[in-house]
């Protein structure tokens, strides 16, 4: 996978940090109108369709027969367990409590990249990373409101460890399988699972077809928030350090915040201004290099072949 250059970089992080900072309030005003599983199963069969009419100049990329369980596995991780864990685990916890714990993903996936991948680990991207997550939270204190679940708990820690373990994987297969093809099968088959299971436990009936903030919400959702943002993301994380990509996604809940407080009259508070700091310090120290790194006890596993 060839390296990108640091103003490319520079502008694929912004654009996914925007879509994605966006999202929150378009989705929130989307579920008004539907089911919340029918709603993620559609917009990311959508999604992964999309990429697949993209990808079929390229089918000969896919070797299906020898990459078959790859595509299931990141369909599994980044897909199916990330998007039903925090789409039903939202019902049982205020947002900002939520999404505190879902972006524990940063943090856990620079353990995961040290420890699985061999990525350099320093002080300072553990204090780094530290930070960024504590300043998500003060961003989040907000909106703490309510009885604690620890069923939402639960959901949400599943949520963040399965976006954790599906962001490592994809590093690590990354010469193995076409990054189009990946991206594509894996929302189109974990779109194809979200639904059938949302039809089971959820009724088509209650989708308010002819509702514009329905429909926006699921364009949006299909064509930015899944097609054009994961592929973003996988391209980031699999030209660089999974890691320093990772820590720019504390971004995402900053800019959801600020959008509501620019655009729906939100107030701008200290926790707001204290996280927007932490953030910042954040990003700097994961991406500072650092003179000494530790090493983990176990090296680094080959790259699958082809």
């Amino acid at each position: 996978m060839s390296e990108l250059s640091r103003t490319r970089t520079a502008w694929m992080i912004a654009c996914l940090v925007l879509i994605w900072g966006l999202s929150w309030p378009i989705y929130k005003m989307a579920l008004h109108d539907t089911p919340p599983i029918l709603f993620a199963g559609l917009r990311c069969l959508l999604g992964g369709l999309l990429l697949t009419i993209l990808a079929l100049p390229r089918y000969r990329n896919i070797r299906w027969q020898q990459t078959w369980h790859i595509y299931l596995i990141s369909a599994l991780l980044n897909a199916f367990l990330f998007f039903v864990l925090q789409t039903v685990g939202l019902q049982y916890l205020p947002s900002g409590l939520f999404s505190v714990i879902v972006y524990l993903q940063p943090v856990l996936v620079g353990l995961l990249a040290w420890i699985w991948l061999g990525e350099s680990m320093s002080v300072l991207k553990i204090v780094g990373l530290l930070l960024g997550f504590v300043g998500v939270a003060c961003i989040s204190m907000e909106s703490l409101s309510g009885q604690i679940s620890w069923v939402g708990i639960l959901f949400a820690l599943g949520s963040a460890v399965s976006w954790a373990m599906g962001t490592v994987y994809t590093k690590k297969i990354a010469d193995a399988v076409d990054a189009l093809w990946l991206v594509a099968v894996q929302f189109t088959v974990g779109g194809l699972a979200m639904t059938a299971f949302g039809t089971v436990v959820e009724q088509w009936t209650r989708i308010g077809w002819g509702h514009p903030s329905y429909l926006i919400g699921l364009v949006y959702g299909a064509v930015f928030g899944v097609a054009i943002a994961w592929l973003l993301y996988f391209r980031l994380v699999t030209s660089g350090e999974a890691s320093k990509v990772a820590s720019f996604t504390f971004m995402v809940p900053l800019v959801a915040v600020l959008t509501g407080t620019v655009f729906l009259h939100e107030p701008f508070t200290l926790n707001l201004f204290a996280g927007i700091v932490l953030i910042v310090v954040s990003i700097y120290l994961v991406n500072r290099p650092a003179r000494a790194a530790l090493r983990p006890k176990k090296q680094s596993v080959e790259v699958l072949r082809h």
